[in-house]
């Protein structure tokens, strides 16, 4: 499978994490939250150390982002993350000068909302795809849903490798968004962005250096499910997340890398936060710039983020020819591929 074009795109409004800070003090239950919430949430958003300056946000204005019941936060999703994946696809379909119409398959994963048909429905429509382009909507797998969603595309183009596929992982964490005393719903909203990523993917190279992506790996460790994943609390998605995190997506990480096919330029990871990436450098021989970058920039995006990671690495180191890609989350999983080219341009 290669890589014909990669976008990225985020909704336009763009917040401190002080501003995050300053909106949650004017929040009518704020009062309500125990003094150690307000620590925690006091200590990560004002704590320059975070890793974090920068996330973007559908709403133009977080004050309401904290307010909303369950069902309207599930709207707020069916509004924005269509739209916000419709974007990225335009943008890589006007990179690969492609037209819409051409499409055979579309692949999305998402983790923070729901909808049935999927959002892929959604996006076929806004787009103008073909009527019988074949439309996949992949839930369930957390922040590492970007490479076995790529994985799913691969098998798709081994059966059909004169197709061309739709690739995009779209994530609006502020559909999720809400106050509680619970450490994993707090954590969460100092750390969590909107973005998503698009891909455009074929069967056959579209030149003599295009990427190609191979050696798809995955760990799961199910007796670890409870220390990172999603419940449903009250209609609304709670994020339960256990300080050993950063330790298992180590491991997991550093156990797929030991089965890596050859040596990357570089390893480009999802950006969990600063603590999983310091975790992930501990066990691994690169110090991770790009995926501190994107942290840097729009927080954790959930399952974008390493595409994210990917297009900024593109963008400014030419010269390379094999990279290793890998995300984790929810299961707990970790997923990992490998993307070369056999000659430099």
């Amino acid at each position: 499978m290669y890589l014909t074009s990669l976008a990225t795109a985020n909704p336009p409004h763009t917040f401190t994490q002080a501003d995050t800070w300053r909106a949650l003090q004017s929040h009518p239950n704020i009062g309500e939250l125990k003094s150690r919430s307000l620590t925690l949430l006091e200590k990560i958003l004002t704590n320059t150390s975070s890793g974090i300056e920068n996330r973007q946000f559908s709403a133009p204005d977080l004050d309401p982002v904290f307010r909303q019941n369950a069902e309207e936060l599930n709207h707020s999703f069916e509004k924005d993350a269509p739209a916000l994946a419709s974007q990225a696809i335009s943008k890589a379909l006007d990179k690969a000068g492609i037209a819409p119409d051409k499409i055979d398959a579309l692949f999305l994963c998402t983790c923070t909302g729901y909808l049935c048909p999927g959002p892929s429905s959604h996006v076929a429509e806004k787009l103008g795809f073909r009527p019988d382009t074949y439309l996949c909507d992949l839930v369930g797998l957390g922040c590492g849903a970007a490479i076995p969603t790529l994985r799913a595309a691969q098998g798709y183009l081994a059966a059909n490798p004169t197709h061309t596929v739709a690739m995009v992982a779209v994530e609006t964490s502020s559909s999720a968004f809400y106050i509680d005393d619970d450490p994993g719903v707090l954590i969460s909203l100092c750390l969590f962005g909107d973005g998503v990523a698009a891909a455009i993917l074929t069967g056959t190279p579209a030149s003599e250096d295009a990427w190609k992506f191979h050696s798809f790996d995955t760990h799961h460790v199910p007796a670890d499910r409870e220390k990172i994943r999603f419940t449903n609390a009250g209609g609304k998605l709670k994020n339960q997340l256990h300080r050993s995190v950063p330790g298992l997506a180590a491991e997991a990480v550093s156990k797929l890398y030991t089965r890596r096919h050859s040596d990357p330029n570089q390893v480009l990871a999802h950006s969990g936060g600063r603590d999983v990436i310091e975790a992930l450098e501990s066990t691994l021989p690169f110090y991770l710039t790009e995926t501190r970058e994107i942290l840097r920039r729009h927080g954790n995006m959930s399952s974008p983020s390493v595409l994210f990671a990917l297009a900024e690495r593109l963008k400014t180191s030419p010269e390379d020819t094999s990279l290793w890609l890998t995300a984790f989350g929810a299961g707990f999983a970790a997923h990992s591929c490998q993307l070369s080219r056999s000659t430099k341009p």
